[in-house]
């Protein structure tokens, strides 16, 4: 069965086609600045890459051009033999606890929790749409990012603000990446051959967020109501004083539209030293930046914070710390210096094999710590596509 996995973004559109149950990618490709006279699109099949500049007004048009390209290429002979395609959705707030088949119901959910998820919701929405359209015989299936979080217990997930905030408004800690951190729960399941694991999961990329597994669930996480909090980012704050908020408009005459703005897009690493990737920020470092400095030093600092905090709350019962996304799975200098900074729970960096892994090298996963470290911490790659396939077929089928 082949089994389609999309990814709409406010001005993207990622896709990757699967033979199921096999779970082989066929053809994958990405829709960018969808709306900009500089769009483009880029196709991957059978080890070959394609760049092509086009005008894209629209999500609609973007499904278009994806759909004559996987015929174009002979990943499919026939549209009708993609029976289900998997979405990935920011927010499910506390309806969603796993994905679903998208039905009037399900569409006029996600649109409501749009006040959630403000930044990805119309380009989920839009990519939805859009393949309803072009596929009216495949089942659509929704796989919502914050689903795995739904096992937080209250006592986490609840802010200390007036109840009424939550009881009428829906304030709380729902969380993301779940995707993500459900695949490495898995993946570790078999690694450590335990059905009831107990982790801390670092998701660290442009975006990024931490999470508590305690039994195979998740028990807490650093990103709250929206994926705004808890860690430093890329281009994101994460955790400030939300008092700042206002003094900003007090002090600098912004609007509130222009700070927010300010701690997506403008803040984090970005703000701190200039650049958003962490490949630059170690290069500014090894040029002699003392802000590219202070920007890491600040980013590895919140990364040690969080982890310390939840091995705490897991009782210092971790069956291990895993690094994953981006910056985890390729940053072995920003890997090290998080183990360093672990060093008073008596984990220790196996150099070595620390500056062998990465997503590009020959090894790619592995365990960097000492063999007498308290806690082994794991490099494993994630997979978000394959979860969202898995849902998505099993759904369809």
């Amino acid at each position: 069965m082949k089994v389609l996995c999309v990814n709409a973004g406010s001005s993207s559109l990622k896709f990757q086609l699967y033979d199921m149950p096999a779970e082989i990618s066929i053809i994958s490709g990405y829709v960018e600045k969808i709306g900009a006279a500089d769009s483009f699109y880029t196709i991957k099949y059978e080890g070959k890459k394609t760049e092509t500049a086009k005008p894209i007004k629209d999500h609609a048009e973007a499904a278009k051009i994806m759909l004559e390209e996987l015929v174009n290429y002979g990943a499919v002979k026939d549209l009708e033999e993609i029976r289900g395609v998997g979405h990935r959705v920011l927010h499910g707030g506390e309806k969603y606890a796993k994905s679903v088949v998208i039905d009037e119901q399900v569409l006029k959910d996600i649109k409501d929790l749009t006040k959630l998820g403000p930044l990805h919701h119309p380009g989920n929405i839009a990519g939805i749409k859009a393949m309803q359209k072009a596929l009216p015989n495949a089942t659509q299936v929704a796989v919502f990012d914050t689903a795995f979080h739904q096992t937080i217990p209250k006592v986490q997930f609840m802010y200390p603000v007036p109840m009424a905030w939550y009881e009428k408004y829906g304030v709380r800690k729902y969380g993301f990446h779940g995707t993500s951190h459900k695949y490495i729960t898995e993946t570790m399941q078999k690694k450590l051959g335990k059905e009831k694991v107990n982790l801390i999961v670092c998701h660290v990329g442009s975006g990024a967020s931490i999470t508590a597994v305690k039994d195979s669930k998740s028990y807490d996480t650093t990103m709250g109501l929206t994926p705004l909090d808890g860690l430093m980012m890329g281009t994101r704050s994460g955790s400030i004083d939300p008092s700042i908020i206002k003094y900003m408009i007090d002090e600098a005459g912004m609007t509130y539209e222009e700070i927010d703005e300010a701690l997506n897009k403008e803040s984090g690493l970005k703000g701190v030293c200039g650049f958003n990737d962490n490949r630059d920020v170690e290069k500014a470092i090894e040029e002699g930046d003392e802000n590219a400095r202070l920007a890491l030093d600040m980013y590895v600092d919140r990364i040690d914070r969080y982890i310390a905090e939840y091995y705490l709350e897991l009782g210092g019962e971790v069956d291990a710390i895993v690094f994953t996304a981006g910056v985890l799975e390729n940053g072995a200098e920003t890997r090290e210096s998080i183990i360093e900074g672990l060093a008073p729970l008596g984990i220790k960096i196996n150099h070595e094999v620390n500056n062998a892994i990465a997503s590009f090298k020959e090894i790619t996963s592995g365990i960097i710590t000492t063999e007498d470290s308290t806690v082994p911490v794991y490099v494993e790659p994630t997979n978000e596509e394959v979860m969202i396939i898995r849902d998505a077929y099993k759904l369809t089928k």
